[in-house]
C-alpha cells in the first residue's frame, strides 16, 4: 500500500535520490514497452528495465500510468521525476529535456490492411495516416502530408491507431516498430511495410532539463544491467530474441 510517509518521500523535494521514491511516468498503452495485464498492474520491457536500474542504483520508483500525450508537461510540472515510455531521442526534445543513453534501438514502421498497395512511406501521399498525437510518427506523417493536413489523423494511443485502422476509418498507421509490430500480431487482416529510408532511432530515459545526478544514476544502472546480462535476459523475454545492436 502507499503509506502517507511514501506520499511524504515521493514529494520532498531536496532528498538525495537514493532517500525519496522516484515517480515514473509511463504510458501503459504501449504493448510490449507498457501496459496493463489482466491485474491492472503495468509491466513490460520498459517497466522491467527502469525496475533492473533501480534496483542496482539502489533506488525506490513508483510507476504511474501517464498518457503520452501529458507526459512531458507530467514531467515538467514535476508529477514525474522520470519519463520511460518508448520516447524517441531528437534533437527537438533534447532542447527541452535531457535523456539517459539510449536503451533501445528503434525505427518507424508502417501499418496497412492485408491488401493494400502502400509498399513505401511515399506511397501515403493522400492517403488517411493515424499516428499518436506528439510521437515521431507524428513528425514523419506531418513531414510528409503536412503538419495542419486533415489527412493526419492524431489519437491518445497506439491501440487507438490500431483499432482505427482495422476499422477502415484510415488508411495507414505510423509508429515504433516494436509496438507496431506487436499490435500487428494481435490483430488480424492487417500487415507491417518496413520502408529501408526510415533512420534508425533509439528511445532514452528522459528527465527534467539539468537534473544531472538522475541522470547520470540511470546512466550508470542502465551500463551496469547491460554489462551483466540483465538487458539481454529482459529484451529477451519481451522479443524472444538476443539483443544485437544495429
Amino acid at each position: 500500500m502507499f503509506t502517507a510517509s511514501a506520499l511524504f518521500a515521493a514529494q520532498a523535494p531536496a532528498q538525495a535520490e537514493q532517500a525519496r521514491q522516484l515517480v515514473v511516468g509511463s504510458s501503459a498503452t504501449y504493448a510490449p514497452f507498457a501496459f496493463e495485464n489482466k491485474e491492472k498492474q503495468i509491466v513490460g520491457f520498459d517497466i522491467d528495465i527502469i525496475n533492473a536500474i533501480a534496483q542496482q542504483q539502489q533506488l525506490k520508483v513508483r510507476l504511474v500510468n501517464t498518457p503520452f500525450s501529458s507526459i512531458f508537461a507530467a514531467l515538467n510540472n514535476g508529477d514525474v521525476d522520470l519519463v520511460i515510455s518508448g520516447v524517441t531521442i531528437n534533437d527537438k526534445r533534447k532542447q527541452s529535456f535531457d535523456f539517459s543513453a539510449p536503451y533501445f534501438d528503434a525505427k518507424q514502421l508502417i501499418a496497412v490492411p492485408q491488401d493494400s498497395a502502400i509498399a513505401s512511406l511515399k506511397d501515403i501521399a493522400g492517403k488517411k495516416v493515424a499516428v499518436v498525437s506528439g510521437s515521431t510518427g507524428d513528425d514523419v506523417a506531418s513531414r510528409e502530408l503536412g503538419k495542419t493536413s486533415p489527412n493526419v489523423r492524431r489519437f491518445e494511443s497506439t491501440p487507438l491507431i490500431i483499432a482505427e485502422l482495422a476499422a477502415g476509418g484510415v488508411d495507414a498507421a505510423i509508429g515504433d516498430n516494436g509496438v507496431i509490430a506487436y499490435r500487428v500480431s494481435q490483430t488480424p487482416g492487417l500487415k507491417t511495410v518496413d520502408d529501408p529510408n526510415f533512420p534508425k532511432e533509439y528511445f532514452g530515459i528522459v528527465v527534467r532539463k539539468g537534473d544531472d545526478e538522475l541522470r547520470a544514476k540511470i546512466d550508470a544502472g542502465l551500463a551496469a544491467i547491460r554489462a551483466d546480462g540483465t538487458y539481454n535476459r529482459l529484451y529477451k523475454k519481451w522479443f524472444d530474441k538476443d539483443y544485437i545492436a544495429q
